[in-house]
């Protein structure tokens, strides 16, 4: 990130200003809040985003979380065209548009609300006897059992948190515009995926951090913002987050069978 982050200050004059730092904290507050509540699914052992529903199937169930997930966003997807028709939905209430557009301590209420999401999600995950749950819930869910830990119970919780946190997000995006679309939000979950591959968090479970999270999630973000400032074709972001990815969790298979 550091050598990205100086890169872009030497080859490009607009980067390194307050102006373009803070639209880059903007564009990373609403896919940040999902990425950091993500961090602690994926930590517990899971993968999903639906709540309750995603965790009940995927505990109790005993259905896959990645097909669990993947199939409540199609659901999801499809109750949103069902219910707007495919058109967009105005919001007449001006104070709808107060959280998206307004400004709190010289940043928009949406960096605010991501900073409060990091601080949370850290102190619950670092702090808390929670979190030790939800460390040995992924590191070893049979091991944790044992030692009496209710493993399906921490899961259900990352999930319900997951779900809360990108609930307001998106809360957060359709007040920015103060419109509602059935397709919004298309593609965040590969870059909240990304940023939390990227910072570290194993796929499998058990390791991550917040803090981790952050980092990936700036780089993901300052690539794309140096994409825009150097007018590089954007399929080629597309092209770097795939190998990023791929090469987050190739190295993690690697680590663990070392």
């Amino acid at each position: 990130m550091l050598i990205v982050f100086s890169y872009l200050s030497f080859v490009s004059p607009v980067f390194f200003t307050s102006r373009n730092l803070l639209n880059v904290l903007d564009q990373s507050a609403i896919v940040g809040m999902i990425a950091v509540a993500g961090t602690m699914v994926l930590i517990a052992g899971g993968l999903g985003g639906f709540g309750l529903v995603n965790g009940l199937a995927s505990t109790k169930g005993r259905v896959n979380s990645i097909i669990t997930t993947l199939a409540s966003g199609i659901i999801i997807r499809g109750l949103a065209l069902v219910l707007t028709g495919g058109a967009l939905v105005r919001v007449l209430d001006p104070n709808f548009a107060v959280p998206g557009q307004g400004v709190m301590l010289g940043v928009t209420t949406q960096v605010a609300i991501f900073a409060f999401v990091v601080a949370a999600a850290w102190f619950l995950l670092a702090r808390t006897t929670f979190g030790r749950y939800v460390y040995a819930s992924g590191g070893n869910p049979e091991a944790a059992r044992l030692s009496g830990v209710q493993v399906d119970r921490v899961r259900i919780i990352t999930f319900v948190v997951s779900g809360l946190v990108a609930a307001t997000a998106g809360v957060l995006s359709a007040s920015r515009v103060a419109t509602g679309q059935a397709d919004a939000g298309m593609g965040l979950e590969i870059n909240a995926i990304a940023a939390i591959l990227i910072g570290g968090t194993s796929i499998s479970g058990g390791e991550g951090a917040v803090w981790r999270t952050v980092f990936g999630l700036f780089l993901v973000v300052l690539v794309g913002n140096g994409f825009n400032l150097l007018d590089v074709n954007p399929i080629w972001q597309q092209v770097f987050q795939g190998a990023v990815i791929l090469g987050a969790v190739a190295l993690d298979s690697w680590s663990k069978r070392r």
